[in-house]
């Protein structure tokens, strides 16, 4: 197991209150060189309905936590490679 960069976290915070249909998984992710690329990962995913909390790190593992009655992996994944992050193989 390889050691993990510091985090430098992107999060949004979820609904409060009420229970969540909450998943949560750790992708492999391109495209992830530098903070500034943290900052377009963030910006991609700045307010994507659904999403509950998002944290990445250098190393390229980002962490997702959505709600799956509002959103679903494919459409977070999507949004990624939109801005040019690709989930690796």
């Amino acid at each position: 197991m390889r050691a993990s960069a510091p985090s430098a976290p992107i999060s949004w915070s979820g609904r409060y209150g009420r229970p969540v249909a909450a998943r949560t998984e750790t992708l492999e992710v391109d495209g992830i060189r530098c903070e500034r690329c943290v900052l377009r990962l963030a910006a991609a995913l700045q307010g994507h309905e659904g999403l509950e909390q998002a944290n990445a790190n250098l190393v390229g593992q980002v962490t997702l936590t959505w709600d799956e009655e509002r959103t679903s992996r494919g459409a977070i994944v999507a949004a990624m490679a939109r801005a040019g992050f690709r989930e690796r193989e």
